[in-house]
C-alpha cells in the first residue's frame, strides 16, 4: 500500500479488519460488491486490481489425507473464491473504460508443490491457472493478467517459523541468496507490473524467490 502510493497511486484497501480500509471479507460476494461501489464512489475508476489475501492454513493442513474438508475449503476460500469474486466484480468496469491490469499475488507453490502444504499448493496453482485465464479471456479488451509469485517472505504469516533460527537457517539453506526475501521486495514487483512499464507481459507468473525453484 505504501510503495504503490509513493509511486503516485490513489489506493483503496479491502481488508476484514484494520483502519483505514474498506471493510471486505473477499470470500462474501456481497462484501466484494459493495467494497468495489465504495471505491468506483471514491475514485471513478479501477486501473490496477491487487488481489493479495491469502493464507497458508492451519496445521491442520497437512498432507492430502490428514486434511480436513473444512480446512481444504477455507484456504480455497481466500486464496481461489477471493481472487474470483475480486477479479469478477472489477473486470467488468475495466472493460467499461478500455483496459486494466489485474495483479494476484500467488506462489512458487503454485509452481512447485510445498512438502506437507497441499491445500496451500493447490489453492496458490489455480491462482496462477486464474491469472493465466483472465489474460487469455480479456486481452482484447485491454486487460492485463499477471500473477507475482514469491518465495519465502519475511510477513506475520511466516514468523512463527523464521523467528525460530534453527527453522530459519534450515529454509535458507534451500535457498541460493542465502535469505528470505523482505516485503519491499515483493512491494518492488507489484509496483513495476502495476507501472505499466511492462505493457507486453501478459499472463506471466513473476518469480521472485532468491533462486529456490532454479535448484
Amino acid at each position: 500500500m505504501a510503495r504503490l502510493r509513493a509511486e503516485g497511486f490513489d489506493v483503496a484497501v479491502l481488508d476484514v479488519a484494520g483502519d483505514d480500509v474498506i471493510p471486505c471479507d473477499v470470500t462474501d460476494p456481497a462484501d466484494v460488491d459493495a467494497a468495489v461501489a465504495a471505491v468506483l464512489n471514491r475514485f471513478g475508476r479501477i486501473d490496477v486490481l491487487v488481489n493479495n489475501a491469502g493464507i497458508t492454513g492451519g496445521p491442520a493442513a497437512t498432507v492430502l489425507h490428514e486434511t480436513p474438508i473444512e480446512e481444504w475449503d477455507r484456504v480455497h476460500a481466500v486464496n481461489v473464491r477471493g481472487p474470483f469474486l475480486c477479479s469478477r466484480a472489477v473486470l467488468p468496469v475495466m472493460i467499461e473504460q478500455g483496459g486494466g491490469h489485474v495483479i494476484t499475488i500467488a506462489s512458487v507453490a503454485g509452481l512447485v508443490a510445498f512438502p506437507g502444504r497441499a491445500a496451500y499448493s493447490a489453492s496458490k496453482g489455480a491462482a496462477v491457472m486464474l491469472t493465466r485465464s483472465i489474460a487469455v479471456d480479456y486481452a482484447r479488451y485491454g486487460v492485463r493478467a499477471n500473477a507475482i509469485c514469491p518465495g519465502m517472505v519475511y510477513t506475520p504469516m511466516t514468523a512463527w517459523r523464521l523467528d525460530q533460527p534453527e527453522l530459519r537457517a534450515d529454509v535458507e539453506r534451500q535457498i541460493p541468496m542465502g535469505r528470505v526475501a523482505d516485503p519491499d521486495e515483493i512491494a518492488d514487483a507489484v509496483a513495476l507490473l502495476a507501472s505499466g512499464r511492462l505493457a507486453y507481459l501478459n499472463g506471466h507468473p513473476l518469480v521472485i524467490d532468491g533462486g529456490l525453484t532454479a535448484t
